[in-house]
């Protein structure tokens, strides 16, 4: 009988190499390729395919028993790829667009901005970028914009104000009729930053930028509100006027002066126009040159109030940290009207809470007064002179009218000094203050500050009258007299008078 060597020999052969072929396979798999990468496992190529791996429902993911650390599926209810985090005991999110946000586009400096605005090109007509309403455009690095922007109420912002840039070499930036946001970002236009004008219904926020090197920094006009916070301005060749707002904050913005790179120039703030309420705080400007930080002299309107609180006026110029009113609303000293509320470094201090005046007769001549029995006259009738005044005008001989718009106590304070020059000896007399409405008649006496004195005729007395008085808008104070005894009338010399309020 002859043995079969050859077929023992055979197989032995065959499991030699089908245990090679494994050692192959799991040392590197290669699909699409005969030449898998050496760091890989696994390497699948293709031009026309794509993998998939598992696709699980979210009951069905959730429901995987003991799921290795780094296990991998695909959710098709939440269109995305989780792996399993051991560690924290629970599946996490890979990536997607389909969890992320809506309405959301991301600008990098690499991109073709007509590219990936395409579309706001064309809603812009090909001459602007007409944004996408409520739409959040990411700003990533320098973008070179070669059309003007409108916002068209949605949102632009970057994540560094010192990296993410919107950078405009000749032209306005933005423009049009609408308001949005702009937040943290540096702003360079070679012409106005904003040339906006609104139909008094929209709103602009802008905060936490730079706005630098720029020809203007440009108008704002036409909101319903206007919100800056946390803005620096350097190296622009001229500032901002806002017109026709109805609530204007700014909050912290500063405006360099000196020479370049830093400085500014020309006019850095300029209010036009009429405003319901204007609020700027804190922050500061740095006026030299002939530079004007804040310019008041197109005499805006204040249907409300404005205040300025916290601000630091600096600079080799004082005589432009606030260019004043014109039209003669102001005082002189100072550079604002009654509907503002000034406290600031570097200028004068201004409300209703510091109002003062003073009235004085100079003449040293006498103002004779005719006393009777029952009747109260004006100690003063011949002409007064007013100084130190602040929202107070004395435009009547002898009288202090209170200009602000808020009422408020003032302590009066009278020094005078008189005597009788007819009509016998011993008399007493009541000195007091008066109250005079602001229709300018009618009198109210104040008893509360009555001063009672006896004099012999021919000699000088002199004495203060004080009292606390509130005061409304247009109301006024005067000081009267009244003679207590019967007899005959006296005439009364007054020679010397000074009145003040505060």
């Amino acid at each position: 009988m002859k043995k079969n060597y050859f077929s023992k020999k055979g197989w032995l052969a065959c499991m030699l190499f089908c245990m090679i072929l494994t050692t192959n396979v799991f040392a590197q798999v290669g699909i699409g390729t005969t030449t898998p990468h050496p760091s890989s496992v696994l390497d699948v190529s293709s031009t026309t395919q794509g993998m998939l791996t598992p696709r699980l429902t979210t009951a069905q993911r959730t429901a995987i028993s003991s799921p290795a650390d780094g296990l991998m599926v695909y959710d098709t209810d939440l269109k995305s790829f989780y792996h399993y985090n051991i560690s924290a005991t629970s599946w996490s999110r890979m990536s997607s667009d389909a969890n992320g946000r809506l309405k959301f586009k991301r600008i990098k400096s690499t991109d073709v901005l007509a590219t990936v605005l395409a579309a706001e090109k064309t809603a812009g007509g090909n001459t602007k970028y007409l944004l996408d309403p409520g739409t959040l455009y990411e700003i990533n690095g320098t973008i070179l914009v070669d059309l003007p922007i409108e916002l068209n109420e949605a949102y632009i912002a970057g994540l560094d104000s010192g990296e993410d840039k919107l950078v405009k070499g000749s032209g306005d930036l933005f423009m049009g009729t609408t308001g949005g946001s702009i937040k943290v970002l540096t702003l360079v236009a070679g012409g106005k930053v904003f040339n906006i004008t609104g139909d008094g219904t929209k709103n602009l926020i802008f905060r936490d930028c730079i706005v630098a090197n720029s020809g203007e920094v440009g108008l704002i006009k036409g909101f319903s509100m206007v919100f800056l916070s946390i803005v620096q301005y350097v190296g622009n060749s001229n500032g901002v006027t806002y017109e026709n707002i109805n609530r204007l904050l700014l909050s912290n913005t500063g405006w360099f002066g000196g020479g370049a790179p830093l400085g500014n120039s020309g006019t850095y703030e300029k209010l036009v126009g009429t405003f319901g309420s204007v609020q700027k705080q804190s922050g500061f400007s740095e006026v030299t040159g002939t530079n004007i930080g804040f310019d008041v002299s197109a005499n805006p309107i204040i249907t409300g109030d404005a205040v300025m609180d916290a601000v630091v006026f600096t600079g080799d110029y004082p005589a432009g940290y606030v260019n004043r009113y014109t039209n003669g609303s102001s005082y002189t000293g100072y550079n604002f009207n009654n509907s503002w509320n000034v406290r600031c470094a570097g200028i004068p201090t201004e409300g209703d809470s510091s109002a003062a005046g003073n009235i004085y007769d100079p003449s040293n001549a006498g103002a004779k007064t005719y006393a009777t029995n029952t009747s109260g006259y004006k100690v003063v009738t011949n002409a007064t002179t007013a100084t130190n005044l602040l929202r107070f005008d004395s435009s009547v001989s002898g009288r202090l009218t209170y200009k602000g718009k808020k009422t408020r106590a003032f302590q009066i304070s009278t020094s005078l000094s008189f005597n009788e020059t007819s009509g016998g000896n011993y008399t007493t007399y009541v000195f007091y203050i008066v109250k005079i409405s602001a229709n300018g008649v009618t009198a109210i006496p104040l008893p509360e500050t009555e001063t009672f004195i006896d004099t012999n005729s021919g000699y000088t007395q002199a004495f203060p009258i004080t009292g606390s008085v509130t005061l409304a808008n247009n109301e006024s104070v005067e000081v009267w007299l009244k003679r207590l005894n019967n007899g005959n009338g006296r005439t009364i010399n007054t020679l010397s008078f000074n009145l003040t309020a505060r």
